[in-house]
């Protein structure tokens, strides 16, 4: 079986740290905190289950089972102005943590995937809303 070369130049201790200065961000951010303080009870596990996620994404390394979709579908508190939060924190570590290429990279997946992610809980909140009154 033929290994898949890296989406770009980064190492696994790069993805890490990004990883760890990004949520290093979150906790301390006003909105995004109180969001992921209802569901991470354990900080070390889920950053390194999201360093796996991008490990996989980016490196195409085996080591993440679970669907992003879903946990940010099920969290019930996620909003899709939340993404452009999300976004901001995350291209921020990556310009502190990594040379402008990868961190130009990096971005442009986190984007893509981000909005994906945006779309899938917009598709939640229209349905909570219920269906149209019309008069």
């Amino acid at each position: 079986m033929r290994r898949m070369d890296p989406r770009f130049d980064i190492t696994e201790a790069e993805i890490a740290r990004v990883v760890a200065v990004f949520y290093g961000a979150v906790r301390r951010h006003e909105v995004l905190a109180p969001i992921f303080a209802d569901h991470v009870g354990d900080w070390p596990a889920h950053e390194d289950r999201i360093a796996a996620f991008w490990k996989g994404a980016i490196l195409h390394k085996a080591g993440y089972n679970g669907s992003p979709m879903r946990a940010h579908l099920s969290a019930g508190n996620v909003r899709p102005e939340h993404f452009d939060i999300w976004l901001a924190l995350f291209d921020e570590a990556l310009r502190r943590t990594l040379p402008p290429w990868s961190a130009r990279a990096w971005s442009q997946m986190a984007h893509r995937i981000g909005q994906g992610l945006r779309a899938g809980v917009q598709n939640i909140d229209a349905g909570r809303a219920g269906p149209p009154v019309l008069r």
